[in-house]
């Protein structure tokens, strides 16, 4: 369920007709979804600690008002293992329109896929469940299904795909942990049937899932207008 401090983040997002990816993410975190390690800072310094601590690569991403999809202004970096290329990366974010914060997190790596909600005109709310990443628009391997999803509903989504093999294990790579796979949609639908009076489509892409983990590395929330 939606708690108080989630309604919140959506009135306030509403003017805006979207809701920012930290909050959205914190959106998620609160139904109990796994989201990556991350600090949203303006500090060069806490972004160090942070990158000292984790001990990996982290992803760096502008946070602006004036920047729905990231990809079309280079608003995201992935990769960085040293302090240098953090504060380069970090001082040229800072320079991006709207940009005052830099969402710094963990960088985790395995299978993208994407997992969506929409409002549908006519069926109302459904789910889009496929390969996902930049891979979504180039292969369009996707399947979909009413909400609220059954865990069998989850497991046929997957049997549909064209990729379905990479999410079982192809050419000695690992497939993805279908347990917490099937339960994370499964529970994502029930929070789209919850949302549906306030939201026009969901997108958790990348969900990066790997043998012991689906870690939803981005989230958006295109809201209704009042």
């Amino acid at each position: 369920m939606l708690s108080k401090s989630d309604s919140s983040i959506i009135d306030i997002s509403r003017s805006r007709g979207w809701v920012l990816e930290p909050h959205a993410k914190r959106i998620m975190a609160n139904q109990g979804f796994d989201i990556p390690d991350f600090v949203l800072t303006d500090s060069i310094q806490v972004a160090r600690d942070f990158l000292k601590k984790l001990a990996g690569p982290v992803v760096v991403k502008a946070v602006s008002e004036n920047i729905l999809h990231k990809t079309e202004f280079d608003a995201v970096v992935t990769g960085i293992h040293d302090e240098q290329t953090l504060e380069r990366e970090m001082t040229r974010l800072k320079t991006l329109e709207g940009c005052e914060q830099i969402l710094v997190e963990e960088m985790v790596e395995g299978l993208e896929i994407i997992i969506g909600g929409k409002n549908d005109f006519q069926f109302g709310p459904v789910v889009v469940l496929g390969l996902g990443g930049t891979s979504v628009e180039i292969y369009n391997d996707t399947a979909i299904r009413m909400a609220p999803l059954k865990p069998a509903d989850v497991l046929s989504m997957v049997d549909s795909l064209k990729a379905k093999k990479l999410f079982k294990g192809y050419r000695k790579k690992p497939g993805v942990n279908m347990e917490k796979l099937t339960r994370l949609v499964v529970e994502f639908s029930l929070l789209v049937m919850e949302m549906e009076p306030q939201f026009q489509s969901i997108d958790l892409n990348p969900v990066i899932c790997t043998k012991d983990r689906c870690v939803i590395a981005d989230a958006r929330i295109m809201l209704n207008q009042a």
